[in-house]
């Protein structure tokens, strides 16, 4: 296999250590250990690897500080806030000048379809520990750059303050004002000419199911979908989410998406 890329979606701490993650993700340390094994073992066979990174500022329009309930407390993590709820006065936003912004972002989240808006606990802040790479992968991926003389190409989404930006190829409701939360042309293209895509990270449910789904609807040729390979063991859901991750492993599948293992994989 001449071009064989690895994609790992947001490996970084937040997500994957169970003692200090702000939205740790049941499994997910083991997910990446496992990866780590597999980089490790085929570290010669792997031409390229992307690694996705949730960038977020403690600001965010998903992170609690952004909203206000009527007596003026900040929404506690998890809550979900719909537009019906923003003209009700249930919640406001904390600046009263980005009501109407705010507002106009949640009619079109829910126009989409996807998701409705949920809070998380602020996140993979830029520049924390919980922005880093879990150290084990981390490792093998400085293992691969130095064998290979390659480098690592990190892909960072989330710094719009104004939109979710699961997915790596584009914001949840892109911002015509911020090219960095439209479609990632490059990333595409560059995955286009991959023989075989094997695909990894956090969470199931949530950012690598939206970066996969976005992938297969950008390709040029549909048919690109069957070079996908998803290691079933190295992602998982976010709870209360499983359904998601359930939902994308049907839809993906039926479109020509494979599946395997970090074990089974090339062994």
């Amino acid at each position: 296999m001449k071009n064989l890329h690895l994609l790992v979606i947001d490996p970084q701490n937040d997500f994957c250590d169970p003692d200090k993650g702000a939205l740790f993700v049941p499994g997910a340390e083991r997910d990446m250990a496992r990866l780590a094994r597999m980089v490790d073992r085929l570290r010669g066979r792997i031409a390229d690897i992307h690694v996705t990174l949730d960038s977020h500022h403690a600001v965010d329009i998903a992170h609690p500080v952004f909203w206000r309930d009527a007596a003026g407390n900040p929404p506690a993590p998890f809550t979900a806030i719909g537009a019906a709820d923003v003209k009700a006065g249930k919640w406001t936003t904390t600046l009263p000048g980005a009501r109407a912004r705010a507002l106009a972002y949640l009619v079109a989240l829910e126009a989409s379809g996807r998701y409705p808006h949920t809070i998380w606990p602020a996140h993979c802040l830029i520049g924390s520990y919980g922005h880093n790479v879990v150290p084990a992968l981390f490792s093998a991926l400085n293992a691969w750059e130095t064998e290979r003389f390659a480098v690592v190409d990190y892909v960072t989404k989330g710094s719009n303050l104004w939109t979710e930006h699961f997915s790596a190829v584009q914001a949840e409701v892109p911002d015509a004002g911020d090219p960095d939360t439209q479609v990632n042309t490059r990333l595409i293209d560059t995955l286009e000419k991959a023989d075989l895509i094997l695909l990894a990270g956090e969470a199931g449910s949530h950012c690598l199911a939206n970066t996969v789904r976005d992938i297969a609807g950008n390709f040029s040729d549909p048919s690109f979908v069957k070079k996908m390979v998803l290691l079933e063991d190295a992602t998982s859901p976010v709870p209360g989410f499983e359904a998601y991750q359930d939902a994308f492993l049907k839809d993906m599948v039926a479109l020509g998406m494979q599946r395997s293992t970090t074990e089974r994989f090339l062994t």
